[in-house]
Order: C-alpha cells, then sequence, then structure tokens
C-alpha cells in the first residue's frame, strides 16, 4: 500500500518530512496502527449534528455498489483491512435492514489492535450495530441479536409494531424510535442525533445505498471513505447512493487517496458552508 495524497512536500529544512513523504510513498503493508492514525476521527467528533457520521462504501470502476446482490465481489486484502479498522474506530456501525439481510451480518468482534485506543477514549471492547428498520423485519434469533459483545441498537419509526419491537427487546436489542410522522418512515437526521443523545459520536455507515442517499439528503454525512476497485461489471447494480436527487449537490474535499494492487482508496470530508 501506498499513500498517493496527501504527500507532504520535500525541503532541505524539513529533513523529517522528507523521510515521512518517502515512507508514505513507498509501496509497502501498512500496520493496523498506521491506518487507524490515517483514518482517526476528528477530535472531538462532532459535526453540525452533534456527532461525525462516516460513510465506508466500494464501488467498481463504472459505479456499481456491488455485483450479483453482495459488495464482497468488489473487495481486496486491503479493502477488508481497512474495513476492520474503520469499525476498531467506531463508536456504532449504522447499517440498514437490506443489507444486515443480504450480507448476513454478525455482531462486530472486539480486536487486540485497538484496545487500548478504544479504552483511552472510553469506548466499549467493540462498536455496537445499530439497523435501522421501519418494519423491524428482522430475524431476531440470528447472532447479531443474540451473541454480541455490545448490544445491537435496532432503530425503528413511530409506528414499529408493538409485537416486533418486543420481539426486538426480548433477543437483548435496545430499541431506538427516530421520526415520529404517521408514514412510519425511520427520519435519517434524527438518527444520527438519537445515536449521539446514547454517547456514540464516532459513527461508521456501511449504507446500504438507499439508506447512503437518506443520510445524504438530511445534510448529516460528514465524510465518505470511498473504495474504487479496478474491475468492471456492467448490469443494472445500484450506485453507492441509491434515492432520489439532492436539491443541491453537496462539496466534498479530497482528504486522503491510498492505493493498492489498483485498488484507491479516497476520503472525502463534505465541505461546509
Amino acid at each position: 500500500m501506498r499513500r498517493l495524497f496527501p504527500v507532504p512536500a520535500e525541503t532541505s529544512a524539513e529533513a523529517s518530512a522528507a523521510a515521512s513523504a518517502r515512507a508514505f510513498a513507498e509501496d509497502r503493508e501498512w500496520g493496523l496502527g498506521e491506518l487507524a492514525d490515517a483514518y482517526a476521527y476528528p477530535e472531538p467528533p462532532h459535526g453540525p449534528s452533534g456527532a461525525w457520521l462516516r460513510a465506508n462504501m466500494v464501488s467498481s470502476l463504472d459505479g456499481a455498489a456491488h455485483h450479483d446482490g453482495r459488495s464482497k465481489a468488489l473487495s481486496s486484502d486491503a479493502d477488508m483491512r481497512i474495513f476492520g479498522v474503520l469499525r476498531g474506530l467506531a463508536d456504532a456501525v449504522v447499517v440498514g435492514a437490506e443489507t444486515v439481510r443480504r450480507e448476513g451480518y454478525r455482531p462486530a468482534r472486539a480486536r487486540e489492535a485497538f484496545a487500548e485506543r478504544r479504552a483511552a477514549l472510553g469506548q466499549p471492547p467493540a462498536p455496537a450495530i445499530a439497523v435501522v428498520s421501519a418494519s423491524l423485519d428482522l430475524d431476531f434469533s440470528r447472532p447479531l441479536f443474540t451473541e454480541p459483545l455490545v448490544p445491537t441498537i435496532v432503530i425503528t419509526g413511530a409506528t414499529a409494531a408493538e409485537e416486533r419491537v418486543g420481539r426486538a427487546r426480548a433477543a437483548g436489542a435496545e430499541v431506538v424510535f427516530a421520526g415520529s410522522g404517521p408514514s412510519g418512515r425511520v427520519d435519517a437526521a434524527a438518527v444520527v442525533t438519537a445515536l449521539a443523545e446514547l454517547g456514540h459520536t464516532r459513527l461508521l455507515t456501511e449504507g446500504g445505498p438507499t439508506l447512503l442517499a437518506e443520510f445524504a439528503a438530511a445534510g448529516v454525512l460528514d465524510e465518505l471513505c470511498l473504495a474504487v476497485a479496478p474491475l468492471a461489471t456492467a448490469g443494472d447494480a445500484k450506485r453507492i447512493m441509491n434515492g432520489p436527487e439532492l436539491r443541491e449537490p453537496e462539496r466534498f474535499a479530497l482528504a486522503s487517496v491510498l492505493e493498492e494492487a489498483g485498488f484507491l482508496f479516497t476520503r472525502y470530508r463534505r465541505i461546509y458552508q
């Protein structure tokens, strides 16, 4: 892996910066600590919403967010290392119910590589998984609900069926209501606010495309970590965001680019006007 951007400028007065530049540009395997430093959340991790919401997605060269229904076909070893690092830094991982079902989500696990860093920030050993579902059409017998190290959070709307709310709680999940409208829809901005009120301010969303589009439309997406795979898929797969067009395009600034085996690992931060 090598860093393509940013690279410290080499000057005679900045020998240490020059050495750092050469180290980052060198194509080598990065340690988990180096990756954690590169992807560290801002401190304090507060965007305008009261938390910092980061998305992690992968896309093919022609814009597909998945192949044959799953994102794994677009991934790589380096992508999975960064996936693990981003989880290791987060308070909570926010994901849509369809993605939970399609990708077979399991609880996040504690990893020794991040234990000291998490303890210093007052985080539990692993991030909570927060599932967004208006219908609560979820299998509460799955390990995601029955075996988590940190209780799974289920975020739903005001009109969720009481029977399903009860099943979620009986399985050990923490149920959070985000959205009070009669439609029963979950309000994307309220999801971030509700998690921040629970103390989860370092947020990571792994999609899917519909949920990510809702976060973008609500103006609460602070950062996008996008892996671009050197693959073409054609077909009719969704883009990484799949929802109504935004009234005005949101502008992001490039923060960093890493490369390994043709995969580009980009990071963009939203520009607030």
